[in-house]
Parts: C-alpha cells; sequence; structure tokens
C-alpha cells in the first residue's frame, strides 16, 4: 500500500531552520521524481519544490529559491527539504508526493497527513 510520511515540522523564529522529510513506502521510489508542496490555512496547495528520480535536476518556485534546498536518499526511499531563513509566510503544512518534473503535478492520488511547519515573528 502507498505511504507518504512527511515528518520534522515545528515551531521556528523567523530566520532560523528546519529539515523536512518525506518516507515513502509502497512504490518504486528511484523510479519518480519526487516534490513538495505547502497549504496554508484557507489557502490552496501549491508546489513548492521538485527534484528528478535520479536527484541530479532540481526545480523551485521564486519564493523558496535560495532559501530551500531539495535532496533524496534513494536507498532510503526518503525525499528531504531543508528551508533556512524561514519566514512568517512559510507558515503551512508541508507535503511530499510523487511529481511530473516537468510540470510539478503531482502524480499520486493520496497525501499523506503532512507535517506542519510554523514561523513565528
Amino acid at each position: 500500500q502507498l505511504r507518504l510520511v512527511e515528518s520534522g515540522g515545528g515551531l521556528v523564529q523567523a530566520g532560523g531552520s528546519r529539515r523536512l522529510s518525506c518516507a515513502a513506502s509502497g512504490l518504486t521510489f528511484s523510479s519518480y521524481a519526487m516534490g513538495w508542496f505547502r497549504q496554508a490555512p484557507g489557502k490552496e496547495r501549491e508546489f513548492v519544490a521538485a527534484i528528478s528520480s535520479s536527484g541530479i535536476r532540481r526545480l523551485y518556485v521564486d519564493f523558496v529559491k535560495g532559501r530551500f534546498t531539495i535532496s533524496r536518499d534513494n536507498a532510503k526511499n526518503t525525499v528531504y527539504l531543508q528551508m533556512n531563513n524561514l519566514k512568517p509566510e512559510d507558515t503551512a503544512v508541508y507535503y511530499c508526493n510523487a511529481v511530473d518534473f516537468l510540470t510539478g503535478s503531482s502524480l499520486l492520488g493520496s497525501w499523506g497527513q503532512g507535517t506542519q511547519v510554523t514561523v513565528s515573528s
């Protein structure tokens, strides 16, 4: 059964850092590009970053570029999101999913519970 388990969120002061993890099971992890998404209260889920199946190529949206780094460890079926210089507007529930690397669109119909990141001023 497909399972996506996000972890690593928490409360952090503005300017601080957090490292999120997403452990995937029930799929051939190394065959998929992976991505991170986030959803703030009352807003739609938005794409944040993606990494190709090999880990060679990475994409970021402008609002996180230069602050966030996506990486993966295929041996551990895990994708990471290193978040630096966090801002209050980064506050959201963060989710991972397999993605089409070219479009950033999620490929799997199910989502994990996500992990809450709260950035205080």
